[in-house]
């Protein structure tokens, strides 16, 4: 009897050691051993992971997440309910990982100090802009960047290959990976291993809980790609995370997410100092015939003088796209100012230029004579009379004097971090001023050639005036103007009234597009170009998606030396001579436009919702025969 309850106490002992140690070890199919060149891979991959973060160490990029949390729709499947921004740039160099991050922390699921050192700057910005309130972590989104930083290797991971896979033009391995044994971090998906030089291009999984137990309470699951942007180097490009649970007959809240990140060429200011002097490129001499100058030439001077400060200081913090002739700017928004500015017989001292801010917000402003646009604000007009709708407003701004406070004319007023940016540089309008300039710009549409096209445009305003509860923090202004008033209404509320109702059933009724629909930051140098995707038509409600969130997908392409530096292309509808100083409209006449060129691909404005390309935009319909015929340019006055 003794014998029995000591052998009885034994095995259950021995049974309860074992669960235990089953609990550490996650739930994963028995993986086939890999082949010598498989396993070579690997290890190059294992070993590039190092080099990756060398490099991010050396680098200050802008790292942006924008957050929709959605409910279940029965016609639109998920709608957002909510949503949250952040913005911030970081010095990874600083502090990239908190010095008492610890092997011992982790097994034990305490939380860990990831990411902990550089709180500050990552939420710097965050701060900044009000939103004290973000529910989520910041770093728990930038954490997506790595794999695993402490420990991606064969002692802690099993490598199961899967299949190769072409991403774009750049051919991939594929294999499963889940970690020997379970702890808090470790990465639990798929990775993408590009076959030349081992670098993981792609990861997709979540990361594990401190037993093989869920690890939703935990972490996110997310789809984390990287892009070769100079030789032999690959950096972090955009994160996607989503969290859907749908429960029919129940109220389930889901979560998708974006994160981008761009600026790595950009270069923070001494270590010791965080104050940032303007350097000023490219300077043009601009003087005249004349030897003197008059009172109101010297104060439009002065005006412009800040305005050059303050794009330059923009440009440097990584927040307004760098000059890029014979792109985006040029070749569309550029030539919508010209069809404006020609009919009404506007008569401006210089010419007026567009430049793209890089936030996903929607705002607008203007700095001088310079247009500025918010690259979430065009990703989501959808067709050229409702972008000349904004343009048409900023104009109005420059013709009736509205400009910047003319003290950033002095250089030293700009010499700040960059983390204040959004703090030290007040670039929004008054109310009074705004209310004035939508009148104004309401003449400027009907006196233009998009005057028979106003309803579809006004159908953007009634669109984004449905979404406005849901979509707060889109709709916040970060440096500029909001599109709508404190009360929800539209500036161009007169537009708005000549819109059709909103009709979800009607497909080819386009009021918004999805977030991702037009152009596409280059993440080394900022600049901005346009995407190169096929278009297609909605088959259902469903596809339609106005200012959501949508997975990431890129085609990628090795850096080509040869042709990082490409010869200047000439604006597809550039004037025929640049616009007289003396602002004589003529000046302006544009030329004409050729057409367009039968090329599916090509992606412009006045089109339907584009498919999923460099940056995923909208889900594309079956088959290439449910793509529409290409969008002319814009078009010129005649």
């Amino acid at each position: 009897m003794t014998f029995r309850k000591i052998s009885l106490t034994f095995l259950i002992i021995t049974m309860c050691a074992a669960c235990a140690y089953a609990k550490k070890e996650p739930k994963y199919e028995q993986t086939h051993q890999l082949t010598p060149e498989q396993a070579a891979l690997v290890v190059k991959a294992i070993a590039r992971e190092k080099v990756l973060i060398k490099n991010i160490q050396q680098r200050t990029p802008l790292v942006e997440t924008y957050i929709q949390d959605t409910r279940p729709d029965v016609k639109l499947y998920q709608v957002p309910i909510d949503d949250q921004y952040s913005l911030s740039r970081v010095d990874f160099a600083k502090s990239f990982f908190d010095k008492t991050y610890t092997e011992t922390q982790r097994a034990t699921g305490k939380k860990h100090g990831f990411f902990k050192g550089s709180f500050q700057a990552i939420t710097g910005l965050t701060k900044a802009l009000g939103l004290e309130r973000f529910t989520y972590s910041p770093t728990g989104f930038m954490q997506m960047m790595f794999l695993d930083p402490t420990g991606f290797d064969n002692q802690h991971y099993v490598f199961s290959y899967v299949r190769r896979e072409f991403l774009g033009s750049v051919r991939t391995w594929v294999f499963d990976v889940h970690p020997k044994v379970a702890g808090m971090g470790r990465f639990y998906g798929r990775i993408w291993v590009e076959d030349q030089d081992g670098n993981v291009v792609r990861f997709n999984g979540t990361y594990t809980g401190p037993t093989s137990e869920d690890s939703s309470k935990y972490y996110f699951h997310f789809d984390s790609w990287r892009m070769n942007v100079q030789p032999g180097i690959w950096l972090p490009v955009a994160v996607y995370v989503e969290e859907t649970t749908r429960i029919e007959g129940e109220k389930t809240v889901g979560l998708k997410a974006q994160t981008h990140f761009w600026g790595y060429s950009l270069k923070l200011p001494t270590r010791d100092s965080e104050n940032v002097s303007v350097k000023v490129d490219d300077a043009v001499d601009n003087s005249q015939d004349s030897q003197d100058v008059g009172p109101l030439q010297a104060s439009r001077a002065w005006v412009t003088q800040a305005e050059n400060n303050v794009i330059d200081r923009l440009v440097e913090a990584g927040l307004v796209a760098p000059l890029n002739p014979g792109g985006y700017e040029n070749k569309v928004l550029d030539q919508i100012v010209i069809n404006l500015v020609v009919p009404n017989n506007l008569a401006f001292s210089d010419q007026i230029h567009t430049r793209i801010l890089l936030s996903t917000t929607v705002e607008t402003t203007t700095v001088g004579n310079t247009i500025l646009i918010s690259k979430g604000l065009i990703d989501s007009l959808p067709n050229e009379e409702a972008i000349a709708s904004v343009v048409a407003m900023e104009l109005a701004h420059i013709a009736m004097g509205h400009h910047i406070d003319t003290r950033y004319a002095f250089n030293d007023r700009l010499m700040f971090p960059d983390t204040a940016s959004f703090q030290r540089i007040n670039m929004y309008h008054s109310d009074h001023d705004n209310a004035d300039a939508a009148k104004r710009a309401m003449e400027y549409l009907q006196n233009s050639m998009y005057k028979d096209k106003l309803p579809s445009a006004g159908l953007y305003y009634a669109q984004l005036v449905d979404r406005e509860k849901a979509l707060k923090g889109l709709n916040t202004p970060k440096l500029g103007d909001s599109l709508l008033k404190a009360d929800g209404t539209p500036w161009m509320a007169d537009l708005q009234k000549m819109a059709p109702k909103l009709n979800w059933d009607d497909l080819t009724q386009m009021a918004a597009l999805p977030l991702g629909s037009w152009i596409k930051t280059d993440p080394w140098d900022d600049k901005v170009h346009q995407l190169n995707a096929k278009i297609y038509a909605p088959m259902n409600a469903r596809d339609k998606m106005p200012f959501e969130v949508t997975p990431v997908f890129y085609k990628l392409q090795r850096y080509d030396v040869a042709k990082a530096e490409p010869p200047a292309a000439a604006p597809a509808a550039a004037p025929a001579t640049p616009p007289a100083a003396s602002g004589d409209p003529a000046a302006q006449q544009p030329t004409t436009q050729p057409a367009a060129t039968p090329d599916a691909t090509q992606q412009t404005p006045g089109t339907q919702q584009p498919a999923t390309g460099d940056a995923a935009a909208a889900q594309p319909a079956t088959g290439d025969a449910a793509a529409q015929p290409p969008a002319q340019a814009p078009t010129t006055q005649q």
